[in-house]
């Protein structure tokens, strides 16, 4: 069995951050995906480390972009978040930006291994269990089931939150003493920048018909375009997304532009090919 050894002040934070960790999909959208439940996961730490209401709003507001991973893997990124917010205000070691970098950089490789072990294995072994017994007409199926995947979650968050909080800890006095802070901070920021764009190339999808007659042959513009840069428009749209938010549009006004757009463009084609 795992021991950590926290003073009581730590061990009130991370069991409010345990709890609240729990609530991950109870706010979850597609403007910031799991941002809201980071924000409310980093509340109680935020509390406990910033006594300026302005400065623990500002780091409220800075835990509360888009963030994405694996359920379970997101306690670990938030105990990290807490070790780190923890120097910040005791040590002055990191800042805002290299916490930011390393939360986007964890998201991806988080999301791979929970998904792979929880979903893939550990779900498919705890139903292949389940069904066995259900299919006798035994309600242990179902319970064992509820049991060993819900149950493996919930322990494995509880570890992992504390993992994340003292792996963050002498982790980070580990990169002061060799001086290697400075590295860690340009390497989390060029890998969160990789992470971005990988986001936007899987996710933003961009498709267009606009074919231009010659003569008797019919070419799409936006074929051509993909084969010599793939997704251009894709990443044209993010940016010109980028620029309205920094201008203080709210995202969800962006999506429903874009909705309705989308619907428009579509009836003004069908009406076109008519």
């Amino acid at each position: 069995m795992l021991k950590f050894d926290y003073n009581d002040t730590e061990k009130k934070t991370l069991r409010k951050m345990y709890w609240n960790s729990g609530l991950v999909f109870c706010s979850f959208n597609q403007v910031k995906m799991e941002a809201n439940a980071f924000c409310l996961t980093m509340a109680p730490a935020l509390d406990e480390l910033y006594s300026d209401p302005k400065e623990r709003n500002l780091a409220l507001k800075r835990h509360d972009n888009f963030f994405n991973t694996h359920a379970v893997l997101f306690a670990f990124i938030a105990g990290i978040a807490y070790a780190l917010e923890k120097d910040k205000m005791t040590k002055g070691g990191v800042d805002d930006d290299t916490i930011e970098s390393i939360k986007v950089a964890l998201m991806g490789p988080t999301a791979g291994i929970g998904d792979a072990f929880f979903f893939n294995c550990v779900r498919v072994i705890a139903a292949g269990i389940g069904i066995g017994l259900c299919t006798t007409g035994n309600i242990l199926g179902t319970l064992l089931f509820v049991l060993l995947y819900g149950g493996s979650q919930l322990v494995a968050r509880y570890y992992l939150l504390r993992m994340g909080y003292s792996m963050g800890t002498s982790f980070i006095d580990s990169l002061f003493g060799t001086g290697l802070m400075q590295s860690l901070t340009k390497s989390a920021s060029i890998l969160g920048i990789g992470m971005v764009g990988a986001m936007v190339a899987t996710m933003v999808n961009v498709k267009l018909s606009l074919p231009i007659s010659v003569g008797d042959t019919s070419v799409e513009l936006f074929s051509i375009i993909d084969s010599i840069m793939p997704g251009l428009a894709s990443v044209a749209l993010f940016f010109y997304l980028m620029h309205l938010i920094k201008k203080g549009v709210r995202p969800i006004y962006l999506v429903i532009g874009i909705l309705v757009a989308a619907i428009a463009i579509s009836f003004i084609g069908s009406l076109l090919g008519a």
